[in-house]
């Protein structure tokens, strides 16, 4: 595989595309998460979605990375899928990581691939693909794109961890 600028735009086009079907995986996500922490998270719109595909894809360094495992989640196929399980699993998990950004939002990502992984299976994948990594690249693109979205109550507070500087630069000890 040879990944250049163009491919970036490329995939760049196919993930904005991918909104119909990521963006309800997003929003369902979301819905059994909430449940489970008894907490009400925002939808997400596939208007919002496509604004932070172009502001990862924005940045050289993420873009490139995200473009490749895109790339190779897309054409990976494996005789009897099963023997590929932890490679198209890696791969999603990358993905969804580097979409999601750095720590701590990196590792939620990561979880939350695995979260989402077990309700998609390759039949349900838009382009009906159904190989070894169709519905990772489903998973993956949701559980990145839904832990970098705002929605949740505990992102949108200011950290009571925060020592030294609170987001208006005052010293909390003062």
């Amino acid at each position: 595989m040879r990944v250049t600028p163009e491919t970036v735009r490329d995939e760049r086009a196919w993930v904005r595309d991918r909104a119909p079907v990521v963006v309800p995986r997003i929003n369902e996500a979301r819905e059994r998460l909430g449940t489970l922490f008894e907490t009400d998270v925002d939808p997400v719109t596939s208007e919002a979605y496509r604004r932070e595909v172009d502001a990862v894809f924005a940045d050289g360094e993420v873009a490139v990375n995200a473009a490749g495992c895109v790339a190779l989640l897309r054409d990976l196929d494996v005789a009897g899928d099963y023997p590929g399980f932890v490679v198209d699993e890696v791969l999603g998990r990358e993905l969804a990581a580097t979409i999601a950004g750095g720590r701590p939002l990196s590792l939620l990502a990561e979880a939350t691939f695995h979260f989402v992984d077990v309700h998609v299976s390759g039949d349900e994948t838009a382009d009906g693909a159904g190989s070894a990594g169709a519905d990772d690249l489903d998973a993956a693109l949701a559980a990145g794109f839904q832990t970098r979205l705002p929605g949740w109550e505990w992102r949108e507070e200011e950290s009571p961890f925060a020592v030294g500087s609170g987001r208006d630069g005052s010293d909390p000890d003062d």
